[in-house]
């Protein structure tokens, strides 16, 4: 009865998401202008995500052939499973924030709080539809593959290439509109964010949608499978000495609860007028962890009865906790790094760079100390558990780690919820900007835009987080596929698995921003040339061509994924078969380690330098039109590609190539023999 347990949560958490969208669908925009502009978004962004999936299909089938003849048909079919799972995520999450986006901006004509629950349960539906979908896939998989845990990696191998290229594809295409609008509109016509008049406003709300939505919401479904199967294949090493399947199942057990937590903290979210929105977000976050605690108390009791393991689940939570409020004092208006950035700009667009990039080479330094003292933590906890039930340290140590990250993931549901919340109200802010709203929506929707970009960074923040805290977890499961104990790191073969696994993150980064930075000049040129060649565009006679800017952005989006998509797969499996299994143990910890400083210094210093704009745009340092601003706005530029491309795809990065090396370890081990 208690695997059932899982399932039942899982099911609970897709039922509330159902009753969220249908709650959503009854509120009423009587506003034509708005839902022209709502569904010309919702049709870019399906149109978008058809030609998207067609490319990630084709990719995932040729992987499904090749890992069929290559481990059989339950891999291929576990790996088609996890790809179809994380594109639905994706889709489904999009689908219910395209019909959010209207609604929240018509809500604020009711009061801020109608608004917030507007956009917060948009958000929401994206959290709990994850969530429940990964755990219902997970479980049933593990059921019908006779209760053996190491058959599922080829979940998360699917779920993770998957989310790479959504996300991938995503940041892309939404930072080439953005930046495309901004520098041509903001800069160089001198006309608000989000004019009707740009062309490229459309394919810029589209891409929030594509990218912020779509994207992450793969990335976090993959999160969650991967770590999931990594803690339940050491859990299934406890299982063969001590005989107690708890320590399989309690991962999904971990997620029902954090499933429950997280709906009982959905009605502590209440916004007031003229408070910070931000505060009634940060209010069910908080009451979130409360309850995970209580129930993970509860859990432990009647599981595994060990409090060592209750404490190491408690440091995952608080990691989790703090790495979000320290992303939230990097990135948030309210505090002094994004305040910095806006008074440097007073000097220009060079000083504006030197201090944002500044601030965001500082800003890794608390959530990796966090994450570092969380693994020393957890690992001491897990060995006082080993040695009270005479099991060795070093697994007992690790299965502690795992149990933390479990901790962490448990709070995922709200998390998402606040993340889906951001593109959500982006969107409201270019609606009403776009349908002429009442100054009173617009004040609320600027509000929610602001503090969208800072959920927006926590979730990115939380996400790599949980990549760091799983480092030694995932490394271990590859270690136990691979049957590898000791890890010689003054091998050459290490040193250079070491080197290219650093190496990996830095080049992949170099490509999105890259993709970014062609499709972005391609986009540049359409609304200038627009602006040039429709007579009385500027007047606003005359309307703009948006689907030709959203077809620029799709096009490169398909054209520049694939390359950086392959690498990390390409990559470690070159390594495997040619310098063995040790020398890709080594590549994970270069990669996980460069990826995780990297991704965060990103995500973080992107969204301080969006807030820091609209810090000035609120009147600070001479307000909108000053030099201040235009330096603001390059700022905002230069973050763009760092904070939705690079830096989240980086995350799904770090995940992928675990996934990749426990699907193929075994190939790696034979070329070891030879």
């Amino acid at each position: 009865m208690v695997l059932e347990f899982a399932f039942f949560a899982g099911f609970v958490s897709l039922a509330t998401a159902l009753v969220l969208v249908f709650w959503i669908s009854k509120q009423k925009v009587k506003d034509k202008k708005m839902e022209e502009i709502s569904d010309a978004i919702r049709i870019g962004s399906n149109a978008y995500l058809k030609r998207q999936y067609k490319t990630i299909s084709v990719i995932s089938l040729i992987l499904a052939v090749v890992l069929y003849f290559a481990f059989g048909l339950k891999t291929s079919l576990a790996f088609v499973a996890g790809a179809i799972m994380s594109l639905l995520a994706g889709y489904v999450s999009m689908a219910v924030a395209t019909r959010s986006n209207a609604r929240t901006t018509y809500a604020a004509n009711s009061g801020v709080n109608k608004a917030m629950k507007v956009a917060f349960y948009g958000g929401l539906v994206m959290g709990l539809f994850n969530v429940g979908l990964s755990l219902i896939g997970i479980s049933t998989l593990f059921l019908l593959y006779g209760n053996n845990p190491s058959l599922l990696v080829g979940f998360g191998f699917g779920a993770s290439l998957a989310a790479l290229f959504a996300q991938l594809g995503g940041g892309i295409f939404t930072k080439a509109a953005d930046v495309g609008a901004d520098l041509v509109g903001k800069v160089e016509a001198g006309i608000p964010e989000d004019d009707p008049r740009n062309a490229a406003v459309i394919a810029d709300n589209v891409g929030d949608n594509v990218g912020d939505v779509a994207g992450r919401g793969a990335d976090l479904f993959e999160s969650m499978a991967g770590e999931n199967i990594a803690a339940m294949i050491i859990g299934f090493s406890l299982y063969v000495l001590t005989k107690n399947f708890f320590f399989v199942i309690f991962p999904l057990l971990a997620r029902s609860v954090g499933i429950f937590a997280s709906l009982l903290g959905v009605p502590f979210v209440q916004a007031k007028e003229g408070k910070d929105p931000m505060d009634a977000l940060r209010n069910g976050l908080v009451a979130t962890v409360v309850f995970a605690i209580v129930g993970f108390y509860a859990l432990i009791r009647y599981t595994i009865t060990d409090f060592n393991l209750f404490l190491a689940s408690m440091v995952g939570l608080g990691a989790s906790l703090i790495i979000v409020l320290v992303t939230e004092y990097y990135t948030s208006k309210a505090h002094k790094p994004v305040q910095e950035i806006a008074e440097a700009s007073k000097t220009g667009h060079a000083t504006n760079i030197i201090r944002g990039f500044a601030i965001s080479l500082e800003s890794p330094t608390v959530p990796v100390l966090v994450v570092a003292a969380a693994i020393l933590v957890s690992y001491y906890l897990g060995t006082l558990f080993a040695a009270a039930n005479g099991i060795s340290a070093y697994l007992g140590g690790i299965y502690g780690t795992a149990v933390a990250t479990m901790g962490m993931l448990s709070i995922a549901g709200m998390i998402l919820g606040l993340d889906g919340f951001g593109p959500i109200v982006d969107n409201a802010g270019g609606i009403a900007e776009m349908a002429n709203a009442p100054k009173k929506v617009r004040k609320t929707t600027d509000a929610f835009d602001a503090t969208g970009n800072t959920t927006k960074a926590l979730t990115k923040g939380y996400a790599v987080g949980s990549a760091g805290l799983a480092a030694m977890l995932l490394f271990q499961a590859y270690l136990q596929v691979t049957h590898i104990t000791v890890v010689d790191i003054v091998s050459p073969q290490i040193m250079v698995g070491l080197f290219i696994g650093a190496l990996l993150p830095f080049v992949f980064a170099s490509f999105a921003i890259r993709a970014v930075g062609r499709a972005a000049f391609k986009m540049v040129e359409e609304v200038r040339r627009q602006f040039r060649e429709i007579k009385g565009l500027m007047e606003g006679k005359a309307k703009p061509d948006y689907s030709r800017a959203v077809d620029i952005s799709t096009v490169a989006a398909q054209r520049e994924m694939i390359i950086p998509g392959l690498l990390p797969v390409v990559v470690p499996i070159a390594l495997g078969l040619t310098l063995g299994a040790e020398s890709v143990g080594a590549f994970l910890i270069g990669a996980t380690v460069a990826g995780f400083i990297l991704a965060t210094q990103m995500n973080t210093g992107g969204a301080a330098w969006d807030n820091a704009k609209k810090y000035i745009e609120e009147g600070h340092f001479g307000g909108k039109g000053s030099e201040a601003h235009k330096a603001a706005v390059t700022g905002d530029t230069f973050g763009d590609p760092l904070k939705d491309t690079a830096g989240p795809s980086l995350h799904v990065l770090i995940k992928l190539i675990n996934t990749v090396c426990l699907v193929f370890g075994p190939l790696f081990i034979l070329h070891t023999l030879l």
